[in-house]
C-alpha cells in the first residue's frame, strides 16, 4: 500500500535506513534494452552521502546488485530486480529516540498510523528509500534519452541565497551542475551557499532551499486528464520526497500576481511545427505536454534533524529534550537534485508509455 508507483512502468521499493538493503523491482521495462550495472552506478554515486562535506558523513558504497530481469546485457522483459545493501548502518545512534518523537519527523505520524515504528534512522520513512528510486530513474532516463528526452536538475536557492534568474535561462549542461557541492550552475552563488551550509552545519542546525527541473525534447500530447494530469503526476512524485514541503510549475505562484495579458503563452509556427512563443505555462497545459521545455521548482525544509537541544515528549507523554546523535544532511538540496531528476523521468516515461499504447496502429 503506497509503496509503487507508476502504471505501465512500475516501480516497487522496499527497505529501511538501517536494514539489510534497499531495493526495488521494475515491472513493465521494455524488453532489449542495454543495461549494465554502471548505467544505474553512476546516478547512485551522486546520491549517495559522503560525497562532500556538505552531505551526511555515512560511509556507504552504494554498489547496485541486479538480482533479475537482465541477460546477456539486455532486459528480457521479465520484472527488472535490484538491490542496495546498507553497510554502515549505525542503530545504536538511535537508542534515545526509541520511545521519543522527534520534532517534524514522521515518528509520531507513523506510529499513530502503525502501531509501531523503526527508530533505526526513520526506518522506511528515511531518505535512504530513495535509493531505489534513484536506480530505478536510471533506467527510465535511459529509455527516454533513446526518445531524445533529456532532464536537468539543480540548486537555485539554499536559505535566502538564490541564483539570478538571468543567468539560470539556459539549459545548465551536466558538467555544470556537478562542477560543485551545491549543485548550483552559477559559481558565484553556488559558492555562497557552500559558505551557508557549513555555518549553519558549524551551529547545529540547518538549511532548506528549492530544486529547479528541466526537461527538454518531451513530446506534446502526454498526461492523462482529468486526474492523471502530467503536471498532477509531476507534482504527487515531487512531493513524495522526503523533506519536499511546495511544487510549482512555470510561472509558479507568481504568476498569481500577473495578468492573462502578460502570462498567457501565444502560438506561433516554426519550421512547419506550432509551437508556443512564451513558456509561462511550464510545458503543459490542460494535463497535457505541450511540447515546450517542462519547467518547475519543488521546495525542501530545513533538516529536521539537527545538533541543538530540542523538546519533545516520549510515548507517554512526558517531556524530553533531544540532540541529535545520528549522520545527517545539513541541507538535503544538493542531494535531492538526483532524487528530483530520477522521479521526473518515472513520470515521463510511463505517460510516454501510455501515449504510445494510445496511438500506436494495432
Amino acid at each position: 500500500m503506497g509503496n509503487s508507483f507508476g502504471l505501465l512502468f512500475r516501480v516497487t521499493t522496499f527497505g529501511e535506513s538501517h536494514g539489510p538493503a534497499i531495493g526495488a523491482v521494475i515491472d513493465g521495462c521494455p524488453p532489449r534494452l542495454p543495461l549494465e550495472p554502471a548505467d544505474i552506478q553512476s546516478e547512485l554515486d551522486r546520491r549517495r552521502p559522503g560525497q562532500s562535506d556538505l552531505s551526511s558523513p555515512r560511509a556507504e558504497a552504494d554498489r547496485v546488485e541486479i538480482l533479475s530481469g537482465l541477460f546477456q546485457g539486455k532486459t528480457t522483459g521479465a520484472p527488472l530486480a535490484f538491490l542496495v545493501r546498507n553497510t554502515d548502518h549505525r542503530p545504536s545512534a538511535y537508542t534515545e529516540i526509541a520511545a521519543a518523537f522527534r520534532p517534524s519527523h514522521a515518528d509520531f505520524a507513523w506510529w499513530k498510523k502503525f502501531g509501531i515504528r523503526d527508530p533505526n534512522g526513520g526506518g522506511r520513512s528515511s531518505a535512504r528509500e530513495t535509493i531505489a528510486r534513484v536506480a530505478a530513474g536510471a533506467v527510465a532516463k535511459k529509455i527516454l534519452a533513446a526518445s531524445g528526452v533529456e532532464i536537468r536538475a539543480f540548486t537555485t536557492r539554499i536559505h535566502d541565497i538564490a541564483a539570478p534568474g538571468a543567468a539560470l535561462e539556459n539549459f545548465p549542461s551536466l558538467a555544470e551542475v556537478e562542477a560543485n557541492a551545491a549543485r548550483c550552475p552559477h559559481p558565484e552563488t553556488a559558492a555562497a551557499m557552500i559558505e551557508r551550509v557549513k555555518a549553519v552545519r558549524a551551529e547545529g542546525d540547518s538549511v532548506g532551499g528549492v530544486v529547479e527541473c528541466r526537461a527538454r525534447g518531451v513530446p506534446a500530447g502526454l498526461g492523462e486528464p482529468v486526474f492523471d494530469r502530467l503536471d498532477a503526476d509531476l507534482a504527487k512524485a515531487m512531493l513524495s520526497i522526503p523533506a519536499s514541503k511546495g511544487f510549482e510549475i512555470g510561472a509558479g505562484f507568481g504568476g498569481s500576481l500577473s495578468r492573462g495579458s502578460l502570462l498567457n503563452d501565444p502560438f506561433g509556427s516554426a519550421n512547419g511545427q506550432i509551437r508556443p512563443l512564451s513558456n509561462n505555462s511550464g510545458g503543459v497545459q490542460g494535463g497535457i505536454s505541450n511540447g515546450a521545455e517542462i519547467r518547475f521548482r519543488v521546495a525542501f525544509k530545513p533538516t529536521p534533524t539537527i545538533a541543538l537541544p530540542q523538546q519533545t515528549v516520549d510515548t507517554s507523554g512526558n517531556p524530553v529534550e533531544l540532540a541529535a546523535r545520528g549522520r545527517h544532511d545539513p541541507c538535503v538540496v544538493p542531494r535531492a537534485v538526483v532524487i528530483v531528476e530520477a522521479m521526473t523521468a518515472l513520470v515521463l516515461l510511463d505517460h510516454l508509455l501510455r501515449q504510445t499504447a494510445r496511438t500506436r496502429s494495432l
